[in-house]
């Protein structure tokens, strides 16, 4: 159980790293900030293509890595 947890981990912490670092900027600079922050929270800035895959790679990966950090919390 522990060698799983910790393989799980090492692989989601990969992924994540990976998937993040794919994803282009949203943003314009210190403007984009202000004003791309409102939007991406209420969702009018709409992923496509492989923008998509990537960003539900890294939310996938982010709960993988979350629940690891967990387990292994409570078990280890």
């Amino acid at each position: 159980m522990n060698v799983v947890i910790k393989v799980l981990f090492a692989l989601s912490s990969l992924v994540l790293i990976a998937s993040i670092l794919m994803q282009s900027g949203k943003s314009a600079g210190l403007s984009g900030s202000i004003g791309g922050g409102a939007e991406q929270i209420f969702g009018k800035n709409e992923a496509k293509g492989w923008e998509k895959v990537f960003d539900r790679m890294t939310k996938i990966a982010a709960i993988v890595f979350l629940l690891c950090s967990l387990l292994a919390y409570v078990f280890v």
